[in-house]
């Protein structure tokens, strides 16, 4: 089955860039785009907002203007639309899953804005089953076209930064791009390696060149499956979200993994897609860990 690009629209100016952003990844990929609006009637609306039927007809007529800018620009692409009933975060995170990606508007250096005020893009992020792209207002294509770079996160053993890794891979073969994979490291105490860690990081020279074999480890197997990606190894000291956002000022797509973590007030992601997510000015793609 084709998974089509789903963008998420609310009318704001966030929502039509990450449908524009959408449209050409749809595009390049040879994919169908789906725009999804998830709405409630509004019963008690300051201006008056009518019935069901009359705030449906609204919402169908903005949307339509959106798919028709769309198509403007890209006349050969497959386009449906959905305007959908319900609870935005369950109706975001299904159409996820039936997505090859969702991409949603975000305003960054705060709250992630994707279809409400609060916390809704931060619950689908945590509960999709699928790679989320959270796209600014004001993005360009001027950024892909310049041959910026797909920046991703590598961290711990392969197999935890797979899905991240393999979305960056295929993102950059689509685009012609560069991949910049980026291995943060630190000085922990001794304590925090096995015995057998310290016996290969001993092998390997030390921490930097064990880190180093680490990076060129987990991605040879998309080195292999796409060669024709050129790919920079970036392994340097630091934080992982320090270490990202000093990138991020070259990159076309910040790309980074994603395990929610479960307290006793929610899910939440994790600090360093939290951190990328607030303030990386290019887009972001959060990729749940498989």
């Amino acid at each position: 089955m084709t998974r089509p690009i789903t963008a998420g629209v609310d009318g704001s100016e966030e929502s039509l860039a990450a449908l524009a952003w959408a449209a050409r990844e749809a595009v390049r990929r040879g994919l169908p785009l789906r725009v999804v609006h998830a709405w409630r009637f509004q019963s008690h609306d300051a201006m008056d907002a009518g019935d069901p039927a009359t705030q449906e007809g609204w919402v169908r007529e903005s949307v339509g203007e959106a798919v028709r800018q769309v198509l403007e620009r890209h006349p050969d692409v497959e386009v449906t639309t959905d305007i959908l009933q319900g609870d935005a975060v369950e109706t975001l995170v299904r159409v996820a899953g039936e997505s090859e990606m969702l991409v949603l508007g975000s305003r960054g250096h705060g709250r992630i804005m994707g279809f409400l005020v609060g916390s809704v893009g931060q619950q689908v992020v945590v509960e999709a089953t699928r790679p989320v792209v959270f796209v600014r207002a004001g993005d360009q294509p001027s950024a892909e076209a310049a041959g910026r770079e797909i920046v991703v996160g590598q961290q711990g053993d392969p197999e935890d930064s797979a899905a991240a890794l393999g979305f960056a891979f295929a993102t950059a073969a689509a685009r012609g791009a560069t991949v910049r994979a980026v291995r943060a490291w630190t000085l922990p105490p001794v304590f925090a390696y096995s015995p057998g860690s310290l016996r290969l990081m001993d092998g390997a020279g030390g921490l930097e060149p064990y880190e180093q074999k680490a990076l060129a480890a987990a991605l040879a197997p998309w080195r292999e499956r796409y060669p024709q990606v050129r790919v920079v190894e970036h392994v340097e000291i630091g934080s992982a979200g320090q270490v990202l956002l000093s990138v991020a000022g070259t990159a076309q797509l910040m790309v980074v993994g994603r395990r929610a973590h479960r307290t006793a007030v929610g899910a939440r992601i994790g600090s360093v897609a939290h951190g990328v997510l607030h303030h990386a000015g290019c887009p972001v793609a959060v990729v749940p860990h498989t």
